[in-house]
């Protein structure tokens, strides 16, 4: 088993509340570290092997592997984390704007309200950063109406054309 898989299992082992909320607390308080060193040097990529990127960052190599599933499709190359071990190269080189994206997707507050975000987007830019997320969560219908235009083009309403025999 790799590291990921064991994340998997570390985080289904949690079978009472009380170890499920003190599991994810104490792993947001680690994340909202690494979020922070990433985000003091946001032009300086972090890299290394895994298990160096682990330990900088204060994680076990289990729990390093939870925390590339969360950024990994922030990242400018993706990685198969399933296949990666201690002496794998690692860079944490994040599209910036994709984090922010993906951390207001996620709905977590405690990393896209980070002080360091203020040297890095201004607040107009992450106002519309956010305003492209809302928008991404509003539902379109493409549903004809009976009294709208029917989509053949004929010019006639969508009941007296092609619904007439819906």
């Amino acid at each position: 088993m790799g590291y990921y898989s064991d994340w998997v299992e570390l985080a289904k082992s949690q079978d009472t509340k009380e170890k499920h909320e003190a599991f994810w607390k104490e792993y947001y308080d680690t994340e909202k570290a690494a979020y922070e060193a990433i985000l003091e040097s946001p032009n300086e990529p972090l890299s290394g092997t895994y298990a160096a990127l682990s330990d900088q960052l204060n994680m076990t190599r289990t729990v390093f592997a939870g925390f590339l599933d969360g950024i990994n499709t922030s990242l400018k190359k993706e990685y198969d984390i399933d296949s990666l071990k201690s002496n794998s190269r690692v860079t944490l080189d994040v599209d910036l704007e994709k984090l922010y994206f993906n951390m207001l997707d996620a709905r977590a507050d405690w990393l896209y309200t980070l002080p360091q975000w203020d040297g890095i987007l201004s607040a107009e830019r992450r106002a519309e950063i956010e305003r492209e997320w809302k928008q991404s969560k509003t539902a379109v219908s493409t549903k004809v109406g009976r009294n709208m235009p029917c989509p053949c083009g004929s010019g006639k309403k969508y009941k007296k054309c092609c619904g007439a025999g819906a």
